[in-house]
């Protein structure tokens, strides 16, 4: 796939990856959930701390897939590890290896930093994602249940301190 190149993202790219946002919310059946914008973006990818990185595929020069992941930490493993967050082929461009070797990418980086694990979540619907990942050797996590505090019940929970 010589006619296939990652960048990483830098601020110029921040419009291009918030479409690319917009369009992963859209096939997960969430586009209402999206509130980032380019100011967003750009703090927590550019701001101090930052702990958030992306890259971009470009196939034949255009945008086509991106992949957003930043850093954990495995107290069992006493390691970080690398958590991908988002990864997303345009859906005519899939079944041509872009994907996998965005995620191939991803697990050397994570190898390459000494990365106890490389992990993510994939909804339990898409079935295509499920497929390709087992492909590649990963495994399911079915014993645990991801819980998540966000917006009202977020701050609401934070004022009982």
């Amino acid at each position: 796939m010589d006619k296939f190149e990652l960048k990483k993202v830098e601020e110029a790219d921040l419009p291009l990856l918030l479409w690319f946002i917009k369009r992963i919310a859209e096939y997960e059946k969430l586009p209402h959930e999206v509130t980032a914008t380019v100011e967003t973006l750009q703090q927590s990818f550019f701001g101090e701390k930052s702990n958030v990185e992306a890259y971009i595929g470009y196939y034949e020069g255009e945008p086509v897939a991106y992949a957003i992941y930043f850093y954990n930490f495995s107290s069992f493993l006493g390691k970080r590890g690398m958590y991908l967050e988002d990864l997303f082929v345009l859906p005519e461009l899939r079944g041509k290896g872009i994907g996998k070797k965005i995620l191939a990418f991803l697990a050397n980086r994570a190898v390459e930093e000494g990365c106890g694990r490389f992990e993510w979540t994939v909804l339990d619907w898409n079935k295509p994602a499920i497929d390709f990942y087992k492909s590649v050797g990963a495994v399911s996590m079915d014993e645990w249940t991801i819980f998540r505090l966000s917006g009202e019940a977020l701050s609401k929970f934070a004022k009982t301190n």
